[in-house]
C-alpha cells in the first residue's frame, strides 16, 4: 500500500501562513483544547481573498487575524467566507469576519441552521439533554452533573453567527481567481459538511472529513438519538474515490498530505477493527460508557469524553442497525447491547 506523504517539511506557527498551492494559502490558529490548532485556508481571489473556515471565536485568534490583514492579505478584503460545517473551530468568527468586511457567509443549509440552533442553547447546545442522553448510555451522575455544570460551551466558541447566508449544496461550482472549485456534501462528522476539490489544480479543501493521521469524530448526540452516522460517514468516504489518488489534501487538523486513496483504506480499516472490538466487548449486556476503557485506554477529560460517549454509541447503533446487536434498556433506565449469536 502506497504510504502517506506529507509535501512540506514544516507546518505554520500559530497565526502563520504558508502557500501550499498557487493562489492557496494555509492559515493554522491556535484551540484551547488538546488539538490545539485547526487549519483554515485563504485563496486568492482577484482584487480580495476568499476564505474557508474562521477558526474558534477568541481573542487571540481575532489578533492573529489582525495581523494577517495587513501583512499575508495585503489589505485587500475578504469578499466572502465559506464554512465546511458547524463546528465552532470553523464558523467561530463568522460573524466578526463577515461583518467587518461586508462579506457574505456561505455554508450548506443544515450546517448553518444547527449552528443557529446550537448558539441560541437548542439541538446540539443543550447541554442538560446532552447529559441526560449520556446518562441513558451508562454514564454515572458525577459525570452527568459535569456535563450539565458547563453550560452551553458551544455558545462560547462561536460569537454570534450573520443574520442571513449565501446557501451551497452538492455539485455546486464556485470560481475563484478565474478557478473552478467542486463543492461535495459529506454526512457522518456533521450533518451536511462541505468540502471542496479544484481540478485545475488537484486540490481538495477536506474540512474533518479526512484527516491525515487522527480519525474524525463520527458521534451520535441527544438530538438524533436513533441516528446512523457511521454509516453515512464511511458512504461519504467513499464518494472520494473518483478523486485522483496524488490529490494534495488540505486538512482542518494535521498536516496537507497526498495520499488519499490509502488514507481511506486505513480508515475503512480502523473502523472494521472498532466494530469489531465492540462486538467483542458485547457477549454481555454492556452500555456505551461500559466500553469506553476497552475503546479509548487513557484518561479522557471531560470536552474528549463527549465525543468518546458520542463515537461510541455510533459504533452500538451501527451494529445495531445491522441486526448485529440486541438493544435493551435495563430496570435502571440504561440502554445495554449484546450481541446476537
Amino acid at each position: 500500500m502506497p504510504s502517506i506523504d506529507y509535501p512540506f517539511a514544516t507546518t505554520p506557527e500559530h497565526g502563520g501562513v504558508l502557500e501550499v498551492a498557487p493562489g492557496v494559502y494555509w492559515v493554522r490558529m491556535p484551540l484551547p483544547f488538546v488539538l490545539d490548532h485547526i487549519n483554515l485556508w485563504l485563496l486568492r481571489d482577484g482584487d480580495g481573498w476568499t476564505l474557508v473556515d474562521t477558526g474558534i471565536g477568541g481573542g487571540e485568534v481575532m489578533a492573529h487575524w489582525e495581523a494577517l490583514f495587513d501583512s499575508v492579505m495585503e489589505g485587500r478584503p475578504l469578499k466572502r467566507v465559506i464554512v465546511t460545517h458547524f463546528h465552532p473551530d470553523h464558523v467561530g468568527l463568522a460573524d466578526w469576519l463577515t461583518e467587518r468586511f461586508g462579506a457574505p457567509l456561505y455554508m450548506s443549509q443544515a450546517e448553518y441552521l444547527t449552528a443557529s440552533l446550537a448558539r441560541n442553547d437548542l439541538g446540539p447546545g443543550n447541554r442538560a439533554e446532552l447529559a441526560r442522553f449520556f446518562a441513558r448510555h451508562g454514564l454515572d451522575s458525577e459525570r452527568e452533573a459535569a456535563f450539565v455544570a458547563r453550560g452551553n460551551t458551544y455558545a462560547r466558541g462561536v460569537r454570534g453567527l450573520p443574520g442571513g447566508y449565501i446557501r451551497l449544496q452538492a455539485g455546486d461550482r464556485i470560481g475563484i481567481d478565474g478557478r473552478e472549485w467542486l463543492l461535495r456534501v459529506c454526512r457522518g462528522h456533521a450533518p451536511e459538511h462541505l468540502t471542496l476539490y479544484c481540478p485545475e489544480l488537484g486540490v481538495l479543501i477536506s474540512g474533518d472529513q479526512v484527516l491525515p493521521r487522527i480519525s474524525t469524530n463520527v458521534s451520535v448526540w441527544h438530538f438524533e438519538p436513533e441516528a446512523n452516522p457511521l454509516r453515512q460517514f464511511m458512504d461519504s468516504l467513499e464518494s472520494f474515490r473518483e478523486l485522483p489518488g496524488e490529490t494534495l489534501v488540505l486538512p482542518s487538523h494535521g498536516r496537507v498530505f497526498r495520499g488519499l486513496h490509502t488514507r481511506l483504506d486505513e480508515y475503512a480499516a480502523h473502523h472494521d477493527e472498532r466494530l469489531e472490538q465492540v462486538l467483542a466487548a458485547c457477549g454481555e449486556p454492556v452500555s456505551a460508557c461500559g466500553l469506553l476503557e476497552r475503546l479509548f485506554p487513557r484518561q479522557l477529560d471531560l470536552h474528549q469524553l463527549m465525543f468518546a460517549m458520542g463515537e461510541a454509541i455510533a459504533h452500538l447503533n451501527y451494529l445495531h442497525a445491522e441486526g448485529r446487536l440486541v438493544r435493551a434498556a435495563g430496570g435502571d433506565g440504561v440502554y445495554r447491547f449484546v450481541r446476537v449469536e
